[in-house]
């Protein structure tokens, strides 16, 4: 079994933190003692370097080894560097017991909100697929912008612009997960065998509607896989449950 906590949308600074929120949700996913923890982006809000400072400090409060995206948030006001220098690489790929391979995409562009994976990327992103189907490998791809429009999250601003490309490798190399943020509205779609799963923001004040602070949670057995949606310091739900395709 391999469990996994999925959080993103911090938008750490002064005026859309939530310290108490973000704390109690800590105290929730150390409880859970997942496998690893995927941040989706979005750690800062202006991508100030005072901000991914503050990031640091928080971060180190999970147990669990982090591995995090950068967001549009964070590619603001040059903290497209400072992310590389304080929280690590803005593309990297992960491979636990030699048969569950996670791969984490920038989609971030320095000082814009729009979404963008581009061609250099997408092809590291083929060729390390290529490898996991040849391997039979559970496959998760995350990043931080959505590939697909989100409903109850009105006008459509900034879907990634590459997005036909990238949905296309993504689900032509049946990749079992996809885990995004972006929007800060918890959703799931399914496109053939691929799971594309949104959550909504963690610890920030900039909610939609009626949408609490929340995470994700994925129990992925031999045989399924179970993704609950947990709000901070409220109930939980089963988000969604799916028959494993890869052994």
């Amino acid at each position: 079994m391999t469990l996994i906590a999925h959080i993103s949308d911090l938008h750490i600074s002064e005026a859309t933190f939530d310290e108490e929120t973000f704390k109690l949700a800590v105290s929730e996913i150390n409880d859970l003692q997942p496998d690893m923890i995927i941040l989706t982006g979005d750690i800062t809000n202006n991508g100030y370097y005072r901000e991914f400072e503050q990031s640091t400090k928080y971060l180190e409060m999970f147990e669990a080894p982090l591995f995090a995206v950068p967001g549009n948030h964070d590619a603001r006001n040059l903290g497209y560097q400072t992310f590389e220098e304080l929280i690590g690489e803005k593309s990297w790929k992960l491979t636990m017991d030699d048969d569950f391979t996670v791969i984490g995409l920038d989609s971030s562009s320095p000082d814009q909100d729009t979404g963008h994976v581009g061609n250099p990327q997408h092809m590291w992103l083929e060729h390390q697929l290529d490898e996991c189907v040849i391997n039979e490998n559970f496959t998760i791809v995350a990043l931080h912008h959505h590939i697909v429009p989100i409903p109850q999250t009105g006008r459509e601003r900034n879907v990634l612009s590459d997005a036909g490309d990238i949905l296309k490798t993504l689900t032509t190399h049946e990749v079992d997960l996809v885990l995004s943020g972006h929007k800060h509205v918890p959703n799931i779609w399914k496109l053939n065998e691929t799971i594309i799963v949104n959550a909504g923001s963690i610890a920030s004040n900039k909610l939609r509607g009626k949408n609490k602070n929340s995470y994700i949670v994925y129990d992925i057995t031999e045989n399924e896989i179970e993704i609950y949606l947990n709000e901070v310091n409220g109930e939980k739900f089963l988000f969604g449950k799916y028959p494993r395709n890869k052994f």
